[in-house]
């Protein structure tokens, strides 16, 4: 996978609106679940993160190919009757598993995403088709990680995105995360988070993998591929799931 890029094109910033991010950081405190609520926070914190790497993603000779391509990881992954078919240990299976379990569609997540990113800057048929992937690459991450649906998890994967796309709303809501989450005089929970956010930071760049390709594959498979540290080197204590729980 492409890893060596060059200066990302310049792209326009997104200026901040301070007053709505804190009511939408309020909700999304008061009620974890309101995704609406995640997405106006992070659209209204602003930057230009996600406009870089759209620009490092075009800077790539994959992204490049993905760019002519097209593939919509949307309708692979929406097909979930088929990737549950598949046999179990590959990560097309975990990932229909995870989502039937928490009764999750990816069609309506996406769709929750594109309509607030739409209304924020002008998306070009580039941006739009990145912003979608990776939107549908969310739960993808969920599954490649380990990291569950419950607060701790969320928290987890933001840790991980952050390391990945360094987009200023995530990393305030990681922040955000490590200071209300719980505290002892061990920084055990905010140490959790860093060795999330040091687990994508080591990662390949998601953003240019091919997913259609490898969800037939062993999970185990995949996360090789990707340069996805075990879960056990990570976190060696286990993985917090029910905010005390530790599970392997």
């Amino acid at each position: 996978m492409e890893q060596t890029l060059s200066a990302p094109i310049a792209t326009p910033t997104r200026k901040p609106q301070w007053r709505r991010a804190w009511q939408a950081l309020r909700a999304v405190i008061a009620d974890p679940e309101r995704t609406d609520k995640v997405i106006e926070f992070i659209n209204s914190v602003g930057g230009d993160a996600d406009l870089r790497a759209v620009a490092r993603f075009r800077a790539s000779a994959e992204g490049r190919r993905l760019l002519e391509e097209r593939p919509s990881l949307l309708d692979v992954v929406s097909d979930l009757r088929a990737l549950a078919a598949l046999p179990e240990g590959t990560f097309g299976r975990a990932y229909a598993d995870f989502m039937l379990g928490e009764k999750l569609d990816p069609d309506c997540i996406v769709n929750e995403f594109r309509n607030a990113e739409s209304t924020v800057v002008p998306l070009d048929p580039d941006m739009q088709w990145f912003f979608e992937r990776i939107d549908t690459a969310h739960d993808l991450w969920h599954v490649l990680t380990g990291y569950g649906r419950d607060e701790a998890g969320e928290a987890a994967n933001l840790a991980f995105t952050t390391a990945q796309l360094a987009n200023r709303g995530v990393i305030f809501l990681t922040l955000a995360a490590a200071v209300i989450g719980p505290k002892d005089l061990t920084f055990s929970w905010q140490r959790y988070l860093w060795r999330a956010w040091r687990r994508g930071r080591r990662a390949s760049w998601l953003p240019l993998a091919r997913y259609e390709e490898l969800l037939p594959l062993p999970l185990e498979e995949v996360r090789r591929q990707l340069r996805i540290e075990p879960a056990e080197v990570t976190h060696p204590q286990g993985i917090i799931v029910a905010g005390a729980v530790m599970s392997r």
